[in-house]
């Protein structure tokens, strides 16, 4: 069997819905956009392909729902330069070379359209709603955001730039020592991790598994471990290196991981919700806080911390309660959907599609 790959392309964030297809898709030369209403298919659609192609020995990357994390929105065989993908919104997918490179498959041939009409009335609903539960989680990890900027303020206002400059020069020389590729570096934007109805949910010893150095990064909110990961990122690319850039699934404009696979390194925030511990000889912690921090700053700011820490708990809390509101209204949707359709075609629609990827693993 193929290596397997997980991770989220596209996060219920503080910024609303933030997708990171596009990133994932570049240099593709065959890219299948499904097209249908929920519970029309196009998850177990992808999932059955996927394990079809991984069971032939090709590695396959599947790229999570953030709002259902057990199905998938997408999946992609790289070695073959094939991709499928869920086309619906709130991730709709536009096409650079139509026909070419990007081809639309319509899920909807299989469905009934005079018993969907007969529900209309309910469909109409159940989607206003799920659009409402879905607004008022972003509203409020929005909120949640400007507590936790109130949490970092506190650390950054007792970090010693001139020793966080050094941790990062020194960590550059010891990642890379001095070595360059002469090629262009491909680099991937995802996300380790999201959060979903069930909470936060992340696929950090996946995506790590194989590597000989996982570097894992502890601190306090606003100790500088982005800003870090972003300086250790640009240095990949100028050296040539391949990067998978992993943004935060809460905040994407900050980064959570970096990943050279040429030089078999991760380096990752090791912090709540993705809190994770050396388990390997080569394991190794990076301690932003005793290191750059002043001693005893959350011994003397300990109210404002708590503070923080418990309003910014609550509103992930309740955002996380809408989005499982918005999954129960979706589930719904489907089974109305799952009502009106004939799976026969379904099934049709997957071996052709199997078909087309056999042409592309021949040439």
């Amino acid at each position: 069997m193929g290596k397997v790959l997980n991770y989220f392309a596209g996060g219920n964030t503080a910024r609303g819905f933030y997708s990171l297809y596009e990133s994932n898709l570049q240099g593709l030369s065959r890219v299948f956009i499904l097209k249908g209403g929920p519970g029309t298919g196009k998850s177990t659609l992808m999932k059955k392909i996927g394990k079809e192609w991984n069971d032939k020995g090709y590695d396959v990357e599947y790229l999570h729902c953030s709002s259902d994390h057990e199905s998938i929105d997408g999946v992609i065989f790289r070695s073959l330069g094939v991709g499928i993908v869920d086309g619906t919104a709130p991730h709709v997918i536009e096409p650079t070379l139509p026909g070419v490179v990007e081809e639309y498959v319509n899920l909807g041939v299989a469905w009934n359209s005079d018993q969907l009409q007969a529900q209309k009335e309910e469909i109409e609903l159940l989607s206003t709603d799920r659009s409402a539960a879905f607004k008022a989680a972003y509203e409020t990890f929005a909120e949640a955001l400007r507590v936790h900027d109130e949490w970092e303020k506190i650390y950054i206002e007792n970090m010693d730039f001139n020793k966080a400059n050094e941790l990062t020069e020194d960590l550059l020389a010891r990642l890379f020592e001095g070595k360059n590729l002469e090629k262009q570096a491909d680099v991937y934007h995802r996300y380790l991790g999201a959060a979903t109805p069930v909470g936060a949910v992340d696929f950090v010893p996946n995506i790590t598994e194989g590597l000989s150095k996982r570097y894992f990064i502890k601190g306090r909110p606003g100790s500088g471990k982005s800003t870090m990961l972003k300086k250790i990122a640009a240095e990949a690319e100028v050296r040539g290196f391949d990067t998978e850039v992993y943004h935060c699934g809460f905040d994407p404009h900050s980064l959570d991981m970096i990943i050279v696979r040429e030089l078999g390194f991760a380096i990752f925030d090791s912090t709540a919700p993705h809190e994770y511990f050396p388990e390997k000889e080569t394991d190794e912690i990076v301690d932003m806080y005793g290191t750059i921090i002043a001693q005893g700053t959350d011994e003397k700011y300990d109210a404002e911390i708590q503070d923080c820490s418990s309003r910014y708990r609550a509103n992930m809390n309740k955002a996380i309660a809408s989005l499982a509101k918005a999954k129960s209204l979706h589930e719904e949707l489907e089974a109305i959907y799952k009502g009106a359709m004939d799976y026969r075609k379904i099934d049709e629609l997957t071996v052709a599609l199997n078909k087309e990827i056999e042409k592309l693993a021949v040439k």
